[in-house]
């Protein structure tokens, strides 16, 4: 025991640096090792303390690890190992990743000559650079756009198909499902105590905005007072890429919760197209009489598709049959 606590004090002292303070355990004591034996933890028994000294690295020597880390998550890479990877040197010297000036570029171009000159992929850059901070975002965008077609399609994408696209992550989900909760309350906010008639642009606008590039078919009512002025507006069903189920005795007493007046209904077709189909015209018609014989006014259905809308009253579809 006497003899090990020397040598681990001596070597405390050696790694500390304190070299001409060290004593030399006298040599008989720890024998040099034969030139043939191999150190190991059953060949040679414990080695001399000499040798453990001359095994360190020489002071200043950069050592190299022995293993390469894994690359981190595609949000996280070193810019280097980003698309176009790399650094720029900067008007003032410094070194940074090389999107860097392209992104700086880009948010000055936005602010002084606005989003109409600019294409919709670098408009979906700018809203990628919070979501994405420490990569070049542009091949994204590209992928985005070419999967769903333009931005509201990108805006109007499901978390499964988002998060397929390769790059996209939970981060680039909650930053597009923000967006879209400004672009629809800015819309209702043109239609919600207003006068229908009056503002008949803003209401077609704000079905269009919230119901033309859903993935599934969408019910809304928007309920209205005696002066046709919106008081609520409430989605009644959702359902599947062509069906949604409505339940007319529903609607109607949600309409005397509310003490409306009169109805807007207005559901979309994922498909595009308007048309509607004989399941549409037979569901109008009875939400007609049930609201009807509470002396409720449905003023209009309309069939949001993604590039136009169909209104039944203005196609005279509105009362002109009976219920079998």
């Amino acid at each position: 025991m006497g003899r090990r606590k020397k040598a681990v004090d001596w070597l405390s002292r050696l790694v500390r640096g304190n070299r001409r303070a060290v004593r030399r355990p006298p040599a008989s004591k720890y024998p040099a090792p034969r030139a043939e034996a191999r150190f190991g933890f059953a060949e040679a028994g414990p080695p001399g303390l000499h040798d453990l000294e001359a095994r360190l690295p020489p002071p200043g020597t950069e050592t190299q690890p022995a293993w390469t880390p894994r690359p981190k998550h595609n949000d996280r890479l070193d810019p280097s190992q980003s698309a176009g990877g790399g650094y720029v040197r900067g008007a003032d010297g410094t070194q940074r990743p090389h999107y860097w000036g392209h992104r700086e570029r880009l948010r000055s171009r936005f602010l002084s000559g606005g989003h109409a000159p600019m294409p919709e992929y670098e408009l979906l850059e700018l809203l990628l650079f919070n979501a994405i901070p420490r990569i070049d975002v542009k091949p994204l965008a590209k992928r985005l756009l070419a999967e769903f077609g333009d931005l509201n399609g990108v805006v109007a994408a499901s978390e499964r198909n988002l998060l397929r696209v390769e790059g996209a992550t939970d981060r680039v989900w909650l930053q597009l499902r923000i967006v879209e909760a400004f672009a629809h309350r800015m819309s209702q906010a043109k239609v919600l105590d207003r006068e229908v008639l009056s503002s008949w642009s803003d209401v077609v606008s704000y079905c269009r905005t919230t119901m033309a590039h859903r993935q599934t078919e969408q019910f809304r009512v928007l309920f209205l007072d005696r002066k046709n002025v919106v008081i609520a507006d409430e989605a009644q069903g959702e359902g599947t890429v062509d069906h949604v189920p409505v339940y007319p005795r529903e609607v109607a007493r949600r309409a005397l919760e509310l003490s409306a007046s009169a109805l807007l209904i207005v559901h979309n077709h994922p498909s595009g197209d308007p048309t509607p189909s004989e399941a549409d015209i037979e569901m109008t018609l009875r939400l007609e009489a049930a609201c009807g014989a509470l002396g409720i006014v449905i003023h209009d259905h309309l069939i949001i598709g993604k590039d136009k809308e169909l209104s039944f009253r203005s196609t005279g579809l509105m009362g002109t049959m009976g219920i079998d």
